[in-house]
């Protein structure tokens, strides 16, 4: 009995351990491949607890060997927007200027029901309020309402017209250029160079721009 606790404390202490090393992160929030990584932990770790014969180092080195592996494919994923895309894939916008984009929810195998019943978890119970709708990549759905429908802080109250919601989008991360955003909003690389000089652009941390070409931009900080 002494024996099973002591197992269990040390295999709670060393699981704790490894899912802090790969960072804070609530389960609706994680990366497909941080999921699989945090799945496979619990299954690893359930072995020494089940089966008092098993050694709990091995289940211990098993449980840091992944935690290696997503902390090494992390660094990469920071760097390489196309192995980014590979291991998490992409959001996709499924309103668009308050239109739902049917190819898009097929692509992401979203029915209506499941847009619907997203969008009343967000608060809003009609679809023609919505301006912008982009289903990220771990399933939550983002919202930018139209103009007319967004709280009355965020409305012009001066009697002024309320301008149309605009969806800005990433375009530069990190100092690489991410080409579908760009193309979504119907731009070119050319135009970003004409804009940001290509030296620059390695220097960029977060560059955003929407529809009407307003651009926002965040630089790297100097080491």
């Amino acid at each position: 009995m002494i024996i099973t606790i002591i197992r269990t404390v040390v295999v709670y202490f060393f699981v704790t351990l490894g899912i802090r090393l790969m960072g804070k992160r609530q389960i609706g929030d994680m990366q497909p491949n941080e999921l699989a990584v945090t799945l496979l932990i619990s299954e690893i770790a359930a072995i020494p607890l089940q089966d008092s014969s098993q050694p709990v180092l091995n289940g211990i080195v098993a449980i840091f060997m992944l935690v290696i592996i997503e902390i090494f494919l992390s660094v990469i994923t920071m760097k390489s927007i196309k192995f980014r895309k590979l291991m998490s894939g992409n959001s996709a916008i499924v309103i668009k200027n308050g239109v739902i984009d049917q190819k898009a929810m097929k692509k992401v195998r979203l029915t209506v029901i499941d847009l619907v019943e997203l969008l009343r978890g967000q608060g809003i119970f009609n679809v023609e309020n919505v301006a912008y709708a982009v289903l990220e990549v771990n399933g939550t759905l983002s919202v930018l309402e139209k103009g007319s429908h967004q709280p009355t802080e965020k409305q012009d109250i001066s009697g002024l017209k309320i301008k149309e919601a605009s969806l800005p989008l990433p375009i530069i991360s990190d100092g690489k250029i991410i080409k579908d955003a760009l193309r979504s909003l119907g731009g070119n690389v050319d135009e970003i160079k004409r804009r940001i000089s290509p030296a620059a652009i390695e220097d960029v941390f977060l560059l955003t721009l929407d529809k009407k070409g307003k651009m926002k931009v965040i630089m790297k900080e100097k080491k």
